[in-house]
């Protein structure tokens, strides 16, 4: 699963009107809370590039593969406490439930914890599993190469950039 950044301001919106809807939250100012998703959204895939840039340093320096670059990112996410990979929705769910505590425009919680997290992550997994999809779409496409050749690889990344595309998805 996959958070693109074109897609923040829909899970905000999508995230504020789902608790807002069912009374999990109260908020005067619903603008202003997904402004504060926002923020948490956009600052996790700060840190998922600052993560890869410095696991990419690491295996240039260090003289890996391409194999080690997740390992090594992995290192550096646990040394940070941030979650990549599977453990990322649990990440942002916890970023999140401490935005709604801490923000001045939250007015009123009045779910536990565990309903917030559980409505919250429906909108994450739904808007982040859509890279599953691209993938499956492309490989439709590309169906006729075989896996694993340098055709298959340039026609993989320009079949996957035209995808991303027409779904208007910007990384």
């Amino acid at each position: 699963m996959k958070l693109y950044s074109s897609k923040i301001p829909v899970i905000a919106m999508d995230i504020v009107r789902v608790l807002t809807n069912d009374g999990d939250m109260e908020t005067s100012a619903p603008r202003e809370v997904e402004a504060d998703i926002e923020s948490v959204l956009k600052e996790y895939l700060r840190m998922e590039r600052d993560l890869t840039e410095r696991a990419k340093d690491r295996v240039e320096a260090l003289g890996g593969t391409r194999q080690d670059l997740g390992r090594f990112k992995k290192i550096l996410a646990d040394q940070r406490n941030v979650g990549t990979g599977g453990e990322s929705v649990s990440y942002l769910l916890n970023q999140l439930l401490a935005i709604f505590m801490q923000s001045p425009h939250v007015d009123e919680l009045f779910s536990e914890d565990d309903a917030i997290r559980r409505k919250c992550r429906r909108v994450l997994e739904r808007h982040m599993s859509e890279d599953a999809e691209i993938d499956r779409e492309v490989r439709d496409k590309i169906k006729n190469l075989q896996e694993g050749t340098k055709t298959w690889e340039v026609e993989y990344a320009r079949v996957m950039e035209q995808v991303k595309r027409k779904r208007g998805i910007a990384e």
